[in-house]
C-alpha cells in the first residue's frame, strides 16, 4: 500500500489479449473479433515516490504483474508486460 499524500503520480497501461477467439486466424473477419478491452490506460495512479528518482527498467507491482518503466513527455509511464497468475480467482470458482 501507497501513502497517496507522500506517492508519486503516474500512468499505467493494462494490456489484456488483442483478440477475443484463442485463433484469431480462423475469424473470417479479425476486425470484429478485435478485443475492445485490450488496452487499458490508469491516470493518475499512485506509485512508490521513490520510484520517482529511478530510471526506466522492470519493476514488479505487487499482485498485479511486472511493468516496464517508460517516459512520456517527463512523466511516469508503466506499461504491463507480465500478468501474475490468479490462482485464488480458480480457488474461488471451486468454491461457487
Amino acid at each position: 500500500w501507497v501513502s497517496a499524500r507522500h506517492a508519486a503520480t503516474a500512468r499505467v497501461r493494462l494490456y489484456e489479449r488483442l483478440f477475443m477467439s484463442p485463433n484469431p486466424a480462423a475469424v473470417d473477419d479479425s476486425l470484429r473479433d478485435l478485443n475492445p478491452d485490450s488496452l487499458t490506460v490508469l491516470d493518475e495512479c499512485k506509485v512508490e515516490p521513490g520510484l520517482a528518482a529511478d530510471g526506466p527498467g522492470r519493476y514488479q507491482f505487487e499482485r498485479n504483474g511486472y511493468f516496464y518503466r517508460a517516459e512520456s513527455e517527463g512523466e511516469m509511464v508503466f506499461n504491463k508486460i507480465v500478468s501474475l497468475r490468479d490462482s485464488w480467482a480458480k480457488e474461488k470458482a471451486k468454491l461457487g
